[in-house]
């Protein structure tokens, strides 16, 4: 039997890109801290320096995956243009990354339910919401959105969005996206006839 080694350039990464691949091909029961170690050329105890249990990766995974997307919707948001144009932003960088990882988003956003959730995971579900409230804020100071409590507004794009995601989760991306800007409309002007 050969050693492994301990030490490892960037041991934390390496368990993490390991992870997240494992996950999109088998789901979060199979995930092994040992495995991952395998993978990584390492002794099967070195992950413990970072990661103390499974459920301590699974927590790191989540909110590696929020602070992706957040970091994706915050430059989306930082686009020229008018409310529309950003809300059509935040929604195709939305659906991009749920249609491309989706077993990463069901993860992230179950993690944030469980009762002994990290609060850098639950810090970090708050600045994936203020990211969208941003652009309801400021679509209402500049007249462009209806006034109104922005948080139910950004929760009412959010859940949209995550619900387009889900129901188009076998629909080929670019199909989705041909889609957004429909949706998008909907939001913006409402349902009910005007």
């Amino acid at each position: 039997m050969t050693d492994r080694p301990y030490h490892h350039g960037d041991l934390r990464a390496a368990l993490l890109a390991g992870a997240e691949r494992a996950l999109a091909a088998r789901g979060p029961a199979a995930l092994s801290l040992r495995e991952l170690a395998r993978e990584a050329g390492v002794s099967h105890a070195a992950p413990g320096r970072h990661f103390r249990d499974k459920s301590a990766l699974l927590d790191a995974l989540a909110l590696n995956g929020f602070e992706r997307l957040t970091s994706q919707l915050a430059a989306a948001a930082a686009e020229p243009g008018d409310t529309r144009d950003g809300l059509l932003a935040l929604a195709r960088v939305y659906v991009s990354f749920a249609l491309r990882n989706a077993a990463l988003l069901d993860l992230m956003y179950s993690r944030k339910h469980e009762p002994d959730a990290p609060e850098e995971l639950t810090a970090a579900v708050g600045r994936l919401l203020d990211t969208m409230m941003g652009i309801i804020t400021e679509g209402q100071r500049a007249g462009e959105i209806t006034a109104g409590d922005p948080e139910v507004v950004a929760f009412t794009v959010a859940a949209a969005l995550h619900g387009f995601a889900a129901f188009n989760s076998t629909t080929a991306p670019e199909e989705a996206d041909a889609l957004l800007p429909g949706v998008i409309d909907v939001l913006a002007s409402g349902l009910l006839p005007r």
